[in-house]
């Protein structure tokens, strides 16, 4: 079998190239977007709302703050291919596959929170008045 990878045609044998070797699509697997650092309660209250919701994970790693949906893109082949391939967005088109899931080992993040009850219990050791971000005063 050959495929074309930014008009390149390769193997999937060919192990210099990530894309080739990977059944998985991991990086069609999920949106992720960095978010500014949290500072204030406010910032991390708003953290909490977003893991609140299914399939959704926050983390910071060496590159910073990120927010993760784990929502597959509907353009994966059942064999991991891409079905849009030829008119993928720029995004796609641009992704470096160098330092990509394949290679690179998933314990990567320095913090992550994948519930509300991780992310609460973190914000309860880093302020000491937690619950008074409810006040009204």
């Amino acid at each position: 079998m050959q495929t074309t990878i930014d008009t390149v045609p390769l193997t999937i044998a060919d192990t210099d190239n990530n894309c080739a070797r990977c059944t998985r699509s991991l990086c069609c697997r999920y949106i992720t977007v960095s978010v500014d650092t949290p500072r204030s309660m406010r910032d991390y209250d708003t953290l909490l709302w977003m893991v609140s919701h299914r399939g959704v994970r926050i983390y910071r790693d060496c590159d910073g703050w990120a927010v993760q949906s784990m929502n597959s893109c509907e353009h994966v082949l059942p064999g991991g291919g891409c079905g849009i391939y030829e008119t993928r967005p720029m995004i796609c088109r641009e992704h470096s596959n160098e330092d990509c899931e394949f290679v690179r080992p998933d314990d990567e993040s320095i913090l992550e929170f994948t519930s509300y009850d991780q992310l609460d219990e973190y914000c309860r050791k880093k302020f000491k008045g937690w619950d008074r971000r409810f006040d009204k005063s």
